[in-house]
């Protein structure tokens, strides 16, 4: 197996401090433990 060197992804930086966590997914989507599907509701207010 060859060693991992390169990540390659899209990124938003958030350049504040003490980020409100519900304005990345409102609490109103988080009612399961899994993550599938959470997707389609990042930044949704």
């Amino acid at each position: 197996m060859e060693p991992f060197t390169k990540l390659t992804s899209r990124v938003a930086p958030l350049l504040v401090d003490n980020i409100d966590t519900d304005q990345i997914i409102p609490a109103r989507f988080m009612k399961g433990t899994d993550k599938l599907g959470m997707g389609e509701h990042l930044f949704a207010d």
